[in-house]
């Protein structure tokens, strides 16, 4: 039997049969409950979901195209105007590249009194000259970004043309979004932007596709701050110059304050707290001393206190090495820089919200095991602003993600997530009966 077919005969099975709501200890209440199984009982959704299997050879070919195109950090500019053209091509109201980079396609609802956004991010953590063709052995796709997050765009324009071909009208409206910026020292400035002043629409409701596995329903923020810490001296001949600061030893005084402080503070009681030292890097050559030493430093927890404690370590130890390091008998001193290069804010949203009861009913009818967990993603700005937002799975088996040998395998039930992002918009929107 063809895979597509026997995924839209076990699709419909699914929708008239309903299945289990209570599912790994994470239960929606029985209005949620009601809710979406009245949703998926609706004719047009239940065409929808069909559409989704049906069109899955079509979302695993946008995935490889999308993926073929470069979108390093701060260079996403070729991938976006793509998608501007597939979301052009697949049918939407509206469709344009903001201030920073995002693609926005909106979908209007009937009432506009709410919007609702569908995300996925756009870059990849790799440099602009990395190899992204994608290798297919089976159903088995290997290539850098695939699964982080192509995938998840690919998605985005599933749940469109499903929507679109169901005729499905909704209350509120609907932009699907692609974020620029998620990734590494982009620090999250799409979505940033998105929340800021600046930005040209009114969020009331969050949902983003990223990694993890099928089951993940984000709903905490996992909040980081990192640092360039940069040692600067005059510079000289190792011989000629001896005795002369040194912006290397300097950094080596700090790292080791600082790590042996934070080692203490993050082994007390209290929500997980970590730190890394990243990259270091400096100097010109081995018989010079250098004018400059750096080092990137990343401090993540899960309690904003926390978070602002162990940057206060952080932030204390560099100065203290500037001080002491400068007091030590060196000829001339070195200066110190703190540079931020990147700011996460971290918080839960209740589960007892509405939006994440949704996401809880959904997978759970959908036979995904829900699982409440926090990440680090794009969900973190709205959820630190109390704004309802969650992160939910691309779906499938990933692996080596952020590695060049990258996989993304289309399993069996892989679609079921794209049922799981529509049903969850649709549901936060209002359908028009």
């Amino acid at each position: 039997m063809h895979t597509n077919l026997l995924r839209c005969i076990l699709g419909v099975s699914l929708l008239l049969g309903g299945s289990t709501f209570a599912q790994d200890g994470v239960i929606a209440t029985k209005e949620f409950t009601k809710e979406i199984k009245k949703l998926t009982t609706d004719k047009s959704v239940q065409i929808a979901i069909n559409e989704i299997d049906m069109s899955d050879s079509e979302t695993i070919k946008n995935m490889i195209e999308l993926t073929e195109i470069p979108a390093p950090p701060f260079k996403e500019t070729k991938r976006a105007k793509r998608f501007v053209e597939l979301f052009s091509q697949t049918g939407i109201d509206s469709v344009w590249i903001d201030a920073v980079g995002n693609v926005l396609a909106l979908r209007k609802g009937k009432k506009r009194e709410r919007t609702v956004v569908l995300d996925a991010h756009i870059d990849t953590v790799f440099p602009e000259e990395t190899d992204v063709t994608v290798k297919i052995e089976g159903s088995t796709y290997a290539a850098p970004g695939i699964g982080d997050n192509t995938r998840g765009m690919a998605m985005l324009i599933a749940v469109l043309k499903g929507m679109n071909k169901a005729k499905i009208s909704t209350d509120a409206d609907i932009v699907f979004v692609g974020t620029v910026g998620e990734e590494g020292l982009g620090d999250l400035r799409g979505v940033k932007h998105l929340f800021s002043k600046k930005s040209s629409i009114k969020i009331d409701s969050w949902i983003s596709i990223d990694g993890g596995g099928p089951s993940r329903i984000i709903n905490g923020g996992l909040g980081s701050k990192r640092y360039k810490a940069v040692f600067k001296g005059k510079g000289g001949h190792s011989w000629g110059a001896f005795g002369l600061a040194n912006p290397h030893h300097a950094l080596g005084k700090g790292i080791t304050l600082f790590v042996e402080e934070a080692s203490k503070y993050v082994a007390q009681k209290g929500p997980k707290t970590s730190f890394n030292i990243g990259r270091i890097g400096g100097g010109t050559s081995v018989n010079s001393i250098p004018f400059e030493s750096w080092a990137e430093v990343d401090m993540r927890s899960l309690s904003p206190e926390r978070l602002l404690e162990i940057d206060g370590i952080f932030k204390a130890s560099m100065r203290k090495a500037e001080v002491t390091y400068n007091a030590s008998g060196i000829k001339d001193k070195v200066t110190l820089e703190l540079v931020p290069i990147g700011d996460r804010p971290s918080g839960t949203l209740s589960d007892k919200l509405p939006l994440i009861q949704r996401s809880i009913a959904v997978a759970s009818y959908l036979g995904i095991s829900p699982k409440l967990r926090t990440g680090s993603t794009n969900s973190n700005i709205p959820i630190a602003k109390n704004i309802p937002a969650i992160t939910i799975s691309r779906g499938g088996k990933g692996g080596r993600a952020h590695a060049l040998d990258e996989t993304w395998t289309n399993t069996p039930d892989a679609t079921k997530n794209i049922k799981m992002a529509l049903l969850i918009t649709l549901a936060e929107s209002g359908i028009v009966n």
